[in-house]
């Protein structure tokens, strides 16, 4: 169970996997002491004799010790030479601020953030920590909670101006975790279209290492996410410590090694783009971050994040429910459709099993390019003269669900909205405004802006019956700008859009809690925790190549459970590559997330579509197990030619295993894969062969895996528990 234990001065956060410790020192400096495996007890003493920092009545920060004391929310500016977690401008114009412990309070429940997502608060035991700099009358209220099931510790932060005079905050980080040296290496996320969370792996060095995006969203360059593990750590063995936010902007993660080898992560809001004017009595709260320790590698570290997302983020609603099989219209169709093309290829779908046809852009205003109609969200009668309401009864009609395509936040300059409200999109007065995919970005911190989206989605969904909506944000921030802000608050504009953006959400989740929502942005270029907590899962990636996919879809769950991505075997030659991949390797590629479609099934063989038939079947009664099992990645596509990985229900009784190899090689000898997560005294049968395997034998031996012939191999296996 998870639990608060205080020791005079110590503030100790665990439950069976792991501690996180503090401490006040002399003055009310807040120590960082510990974060890892659980301990029974911690001796303070002998942590900052470490650090050469006096533990009793000798520590001063006269004597700037400060620049060797861990600490858990530090400044800049008052003998802490490294980069601190929070600056803050006062009326003198200094910018140091001098935080000493108020409170210290256990708390009956995790708080909800104001207007921000977060993990919510059941099963978790929080601690309060009330911070104060007496020079200035800023208070900082320091929220942790501990989970009873997940190796994580989640902390947040929250200003709040009890002085006489106005605040500027110009950095309110999420994160500070200091550890004692630097003995490790740095693994980010980084990425572009269609090649999203790559793998990045390096010693750490002296001075400072990371990663940032100033994109206006989380972004495909650049996850919010940063691990830090041993040299010798692999996906099964050794130690990882991964940090992430929950948070869908601007960000900055951030890892400095000190003169004294000392590691420091930084992790919040990007200052480059941001400030926020505090005023008496007013408050600023910072975005959630989470922190994951496994002594069990990597893969140990992702199974982690993906308990506490399934757990304690995800909507409740969706969680370990049925996805459904669908199939998007995008590479069927593109722009060039009417009603009776798309019903014609939902048939076909229907025929296969499909459950739910997706109708994707190009159904609004006079949308035959992606030169115009963004916020004109009317229905295009020349291309569905019934309108919405006809094609999805026709639709419907077939057994099928009906989902469709919008893309919200933006505008097009050529479209009635914006000629009606030019001002609405994000813009410097007096500069050229800047496109891209010929569209702009809608200032969705403003009130009459939130108000016109709820009401353009609500609309939409209630005139189509949609069950399923695809959000698109197709374009990063330039001009970056608002009407509705004076001059000295304009760097207040994108924290204020992701605001603005959660309100919508919230609405519109709210009040249609049955739709399932998808987010997407270009494809993967905005997954994370922030978004997750609004919608259960996220287009992966545009590119839906099954050899790529892979590499996409291992960095994604080294962070995010297989439920979350939105996977689907897409036609070839592939759109993105041009590659041709057998149609079973796709298949197998896209069994790791929400299943689904992205081709025109009146074109495939009558072999094609019978493989369909099957290929759909599976996925149904697979799901569960795949879906919702524990993830383990038994070979990574960014180490070997061959990927493999698998999903094991919680009790241990069925998992599936794929293996995908990229390339083919003359006179190779068949893979042997050793399994894992498996139950070692158990015997599986693997249903596809009908031979009998202990799990001893499957996790220690392995399994021998003969592949078809050619590149772009694969196999997919179920093992079933005899008992």
């Amino acid at each position: 169970m998870a639990e608060i234990l205080r020791e005079g001065n110590l503030y100790h956060l665990r439950n069976e996997q792991v501690s996180y410790v503090m401490r006040e020192m002399p003055g009310g400096v807040l120590a960082h002491l510990y974060f890892g495996a659980r301990l029974e007890r911690l001796n303070a003493e002998n942590l900052l004799r470490r650090a050469n920092v006096p533990a009793d009545e000798g520590f001063s920060v006269q004597e700037c010790t400060l620049d060797r004391l861990p600490q858990e929310y530090p400044s800049f500016g008052l003998g802490d030479m490294r980069d601190g977690a929070l600056t803050v401008e006062g009326p003198d114009g200094s910018w140091a601020v001098d935080l000493r412990v108020e409170k210290a309070e256990t708390l009956e429940a995790k708080p909800a953030l104001e207007g921000l997502p977060a993990t919510r608060g059941e099963g978790s035991a929080a601690l309060r920590l009330t911070l104060k700099d007496a020079h200035t009358g800023l208070t900082v209220l320091l929220d942790y909670a501990i989970y009873d099931d997940c190796p994580a510790v989640t902390r947040s932060a929250r200003l709040v101006n009890g002085g006489e005079a106005p605040l500027n905050v110009t950095r309110a980080y999420s994160l500070c975790l200091d550890m004692p040296d630097d003995g490790w290496e740095l693994i980010t996320l980084p990425g572009a279209w269609a090649r999203e969370r790559s793998l990045s792996r390096r010693p750490l060095a002296a001075g400072h290492q990371g990663v940032s995006s100033r994109r206006g969203a989380s972004s495909a360059q650049a996850s919010p996410f940063m691990a830090l593990v041993r040299p010798e750590t692999t996906q099964a063995l050794g130690e990882a410590i991964g940090a992430t936010l929950v948070y869908s902007g601007n960000f900055i993660a951030n890892a400095e090694v000190s003169q004294f080898g000392a590691t420091r992560l930084l992790m919040g809001i990007d200052e480059r783009d941001f400030a926020w004017q505090l005023l008496p009595g007013a408050s600023f709260q910072a975005p959630e971050a989470v922190v994951v320790y496994s002594a069990e590698g990597i893969g140990g570290m992702s199974r982690g994040f993906h308990s506490l997302w399934e757990n304690h983020l995800l909507p409740g609603r969706w969680m370990n429910r049925p996805r459904p099989v669908l199939l998007n219209s995008w590479e069927a169709a593109y722009f060039d459709f009417d009603a009776d093309k798309l019903v014609s290829i939902a048939k076909a779908a229907a025929d296969a099993g499909v459950e739910l046809f997706v109708m994707d852009d190009g159904w609004f205003g006079h949308r035959d390019d992606d030169y115009t109609s963004l916020g004109d969200w009317s229905v295009d009668r020349r291309k569905l003269p019934e309108g919405l309401e006809g094609l999805g009864e026709r639709v419907r009609a077939l057994g099928l669900q009906f989902g469709i395509w919008m893309e919200p936040e933006m505008i097009s300059p050529d479209s009635d909205l914006y000629r009606a409200h030019p001002d609405w999109c994000l813009h410097i007065p007096g500069r050229e405004g800047i496109n891209s995919r010929h569209q702009l970005v809608l200032d969705m911190g403003r009130p009459e802006i939130q108000g016109f989206v709820v009401q353009a989605v609500s609309d939409t969904l209630k005139a189509s019956g949609a069950t399923y909506l695809k959000w698109d944000m197709n374009r990063n921030f330039t001009n970056i700008g608002s009407a509705a802000l004076p001059a000295d608050r304009q760097k207040e504009t994108a924290h204020r859009y992701m605001l603005g953006l959660y309100a919508v959400m919230e609405r519109l989740v709210t009040a249609f809690p049955d739709v399932l929502f998808e987010g997407c942005a270009s494809g993967g270029g905005r997954f994370d925790a922030g978004m997750l907590y609004y919608v259960p899962q996220i287009w992966c990636s545009d590119n839906t190549d099954a050899l790529c996919r892979v590499e996409i879809q291992c960095g994604t769950t080294m962070l995010f459970p297989p439920s979350t991505m939105g996977c689907h075997v897409s036609a070839v030659p592939n759109h993105q590559t041009a590659r041709v991949t057998p149609l079973e390797t796709r298949f197998a590629t896209a069994l790791g997330g929400s299943f689904g479609y992205e081709l025109d099934p009146r074109k495939l063989t009558d072999g094609e579509r019978e493989t369909l038939i099957s290929q759909v079947a599976f996925a149904n009664r697979t799901q569960n197990v795949r879906l919702y099992g524990r993830l383990y990645w038994l070979q990574t596509p960014f180490e070997d030619n061959d990927a493999a990985w698998m999903s094991v229900a919680g009790d241990r009784s069925e998992a599936i295993f794929t293996l995908v190899r990229a390339m083919a090689r003359p006179n190779a000898m068949p893979p042997l894969v050793r399994l894992a997560g498996l139950d070692a005294k158990r015997r599986y049968r693997v249903m596809e062969t009908g031979e009998v395997f202990g799990g001893d034998e499957l996790m220690q031996a392995g399994l021998c895996c003969p592949l078809p012939y050619g590149d772009a191999a694969s196999v997919v296996y179920t093992l079933k528990a005899e008992d």
